[in-house]
């Protein structure tokens, strides 16, 4: 769950800055990227876990409102759900502070106890708001039954080489990318992560749009120009848009500039889930634009 304050300008390190609203909103960036895939018309089901509590029961409540499977959302009564502390300044920038909560409880168990419903799925996409452990045990049965994975590696942390060469479409921004690869230099970042057997990469790059680097091609799709209101689930909205594109057999460029304009709209709208764009939208966005 979002608890979202609206502040001047981020807080400096010992700076106290008085907000404005307050607000909260369904969030995650798991549940995000479901709802951000559900509502571009993904039929999708959702592996992870929630504590026994007033905030589980909304975010599993927002799920099914999307038409989201929740069969595999575990009600944990060991841990509270996840929370976050977002300050969004008047920019639309925002800064983040994670406490996971039952996020960090799903296990490899969680994730083999869906196999069923992975063996018939198109795509497995993936975020690191969840331990590594299952993240890990979801790539590999995607593998055993040939579905394409998409990760988005954020938070950022080191992910090992045997795990990035089983995925078939990883989406860092430049700071993600930087950090995985160990190296402080996009263009180099970029050439030892292809080497680890990571198949296409596509590098966020925000306001800028993003970096495409598939097949020997390396292009760079340009941003929408917007007005930023609120840049929380603008990631989450572009890999949902992405993997949606992607498993219907869109070109990866094309899924990419699918997932840019999702992004771009979410953008423009207060909240993380409330903010994800519908089909439409996004359609109606890309007809209009001359990108």
């Amino acid at each position: 769950m979002d608890l979202v304050v609206r502040v001047p300008h981020s807080p400096r390190p010992g700076e106290t800055v008085l907000g404005a609203d307050f607000e909260t909103f369904a969030g995650g960036k798991g549940a995000n990227q479901a709802v951000a895939a559900a509502r571009l018309g993904g039929e999708v089901t959702m592996v992870g876990r929630v504590g026994s509590d007033n905030f589980g029961d909304a975010l599993i409540q927002g799920l099914i409102e999307d038409n989201i499977k929740t069969t595999y959302v575990i009600k944990d009564s060991e841990t509270p759900t996840g929370i976050a502390m977002i300050a969004v300044a008047a920019n639309g920038e925002n800064m983040i502070v994670v406490a996971s909560g039952a996020n960090y409880e799903v296990s490899e168990v969680d994730v083999t106890n869906a196999r069923d419903i992975m063996r018939d799925t198109d795509l497995l996409l993936l975020q690191l708001e969840c331990p590594m452990e299952a993240v890990t045990a979801a790539i590999d049965l995607a593998k055993a039954y040939n579905i394409p994975v998409v990760l988005n590696p954020a938070p950022a942390q080191p992910l090992s080489k045997a795990l990035l060469a089983n995925v078939d479409v990883l989406t860092p921004n430049e700071t993600e990318l930087m950090m995985l690869a160990g190296v402080d230099n996009v263009d180099q970042a970029i050439e030892k992560v292809l080497s680890w057997g990571t198949k296409n990469l596509v590098v966020t790059l925000g306001a800028n749009g993003a970096r495409v680097v598939t097949d020997g091609v390396d292009r760079h799709i340009p941003a929408h120009e917007i007005t930023a209101v609120d840049t929380t689930a603008a990631g989450d909205a572009f890999n949902g848009a992405l993997a949606v594109a992607y498993a219907e057999g869109k070109p990866l460029l094309e899924a990419v500039a699918y997932g840019m304009a999702a992004g771009a709209l979410a953008a423009t709208r207060r909240g993380a889930q409330p903010s994800l764009p519908t089909r439409d939208a996004v359609e109606n966005l890309i007809k209009s634009s001359h990108i």
